[in-house]
């Protein structure tokens, strides 16, 4: 299968290329899949970081189609990780829904950074949805491995199936998590979280901001924060998940 120029470009920018092997899968909700995989080296060669993710090459009538999935679980100990996969229509989850143990995939590692805002935030505000869970809960175990659980978090997370609330957020006593069903195409979670963020409750040079979501959606909260609120780019970390 070759790759487009997009590979050719990643490339040229250093990227490394693996190939992972399947061990198996397991259904964690009616709407997400979870497969697990030997890393075929990329923890050794690359590193971990909260919120890493790579870029799987997924064979789409004979073309080649990236797709960016953060890892779940990892274990450089033991060179295996896992992702998650909505199960909706696409080559990607045609093939989390068909793969078998023993199968493999390439993936390149480029693009993915991140380290923990040091010293410790007085408070992280996080916006997501289940598609980002699994780099929100690498979030919070770097959170309690730094800043000793110390640093509380406030989140909003925004779903669309009613089992999404049941997968699993690692918070703490601390924590406090709203789950929003996604309405008026993602308009009524960037009305919430913009009324909830404001002046009188963030502190801008204390407080972090990790905002992981619909493009859009994405773009909006963080205007908000960097407009109306005065809060300097690098209090945020955002990113859009995916696009309508």
């Amino acid at each position: 299968m070759k790759r487009n120029w997009e590979g050719v470009v990643l490339k040229v920018m250093g990227a490394k290329d693996f190939t992972l092997e399947v061990t198996g899968s397991e259904e964690i909700t009616p709407d997400f899949l979870r497969v697990h995989v030997r890393d075929g080296g990329l923890l050794g060669r690359s590193g971990l970081h909260p919120t890493m993710w790579i870029r799987l090459w997924f064979n789409d009538s004979g073309k080649a189609h990236q797709r960016a999935y953060t890892l779940v679980n990892a274990s450089p100990a033991d060179g295996t990780f896992s992702m998650d996969f909505a199960m909706h229509n696409g080559v990607a989850a045609d093939w989390a829904r068909s793969v078998q143990p023993g199968d493999t995939i390439d993936a390149t590692v480029q693009g993915s950074s991140f380290t923990f805002p040091q010293p410790a935030p007085r408070r992280i505000w996080v916006v997501g949805d289940p598609a980002s869970i699994p780099a929100v809960n690498s979030l919070l175990d770097e959170r309690c491995r730094v800043a000793a659980g110390g640093t509380p978090v406030t989140a909003w997370l925004e779903y669309q199936h009613d089992a999404d609330s049941s997968l699993e957020v690692r918070t703490s006593d601390s924590d406090v998590v709203t789950w929003l069903p996604r309405k008026r195409d993602g308009a009524a979670l960037v009305e919430e979280v913009c009324a909830a963020l404001t002046a009188d409750t963030v502190s801008v040079s204390d407080d972090f901001f990790w905002i992981a979501c619909e493009a859009s959606s994405t773009r909006a909260i963080v205007k908000h924060l960097r407009k109306e609120i005065g809060v300097d780019k690098h209090r945020i970390d955002a990113l859009g998940y995916w696009r309508v």
